[in-house]
């Protein structure tokens, strides 16, 4: 008598696994009532905190896209917080990107739920190469990053202004210049923010998307 065939699985195997997607959820259900109270909601403009959400559905959706995404858009910034805070341990100013982390003004435990900028770039990497990389990250990363841009500088506080609420962000995405304490002053506003749009192509979307492509296999069709 033949044994009987078994049958294939019609549940796809899990490839980012049940604790990571966890773990990750029960971080950010933490961070995100931290920060609204910390900051307030502008802060999530920021592309780290898109980034950071973005993540969270990539995670149990299980998307190369959104994970793609993620990585063309954080990783090379995220690499140069890390060094601008180790500059900032050290005793000694780089750029001043990471000075809040050192603040008195913000709590403890919300400067140090920051230190996500750490370590989330070191999950991205993990997720990717789990999940393939999806070429189209590039171009929906770069629009959605010109959206956040323009809403920006729009819309919100420019940089030196001094906003109602204590602590919240002027200056998102940096679209008036790298320093928050006032606007810069070697071109005039609108150039300044068409040649950041250029730079974060030039310099930091489009050299990540080369890499990915390069480094890690694409994602499949029936991935993405």
């Amino acid at each position: 008598m033949n044994a009987p065939v078994p049958r294939p699985s019609l549940t796809p195997a899990r490839k980012v696994p049940l604790a990571a997607k966890i773990a990750y959820s029960a971080f950010v259900a933490v961070l995100v009532p931290v920060y609204l109270f910390s900051y307030g909601p502008t802060n999530f403009l920021y592309f780290c905190d898109v980034a950071l959400l973005l993540t969270l559905a990539g995670m149990w959706l299980e998307s190369p896209l959104l994970i793609s995404m993620c990585c063309v858009g954080i990783l090379l910034p995220q690499a140069f917080w890390v060094v601008d805070f180790l500059c900032g341990l050290l005793g000694f100013k780089l750029t001043g990107l990471t000075a809040y982390m050192f603040s008195p003004a913000l709590t403890l435990f919300a400067r140090g739920l920051s230190l996500f900028h750490g370590w989330l770039p070191l999950l991205l990497v993990w997720l990717v190469l789990r999940l393939g990389y999806d070429a189209r990250a590039l171009w929906a990363w770069g629009l959605l990053a010109m959206a956040l841009i323009l809403v920006s500088y729009l819309f919100l506080p420019p940089a030196g202004a001094v906003p109602a609420r204590p602590n919240a962000p002027v200056n998102v995405d940096y679209v008036y210049g790298l320093s928050d304490r006032e606007p810069q002053h070697w071109m005039g506003p609108l150039a300044y923010l068409a040649f950041y749009a250029a730079a974060l192509w030039g310099i930091l979307f489009v050299p990540t998307h080369l890499l990915l492509g390069r480094f890690i296999r694409p994602a499949t069709p029936t991935t993405s």
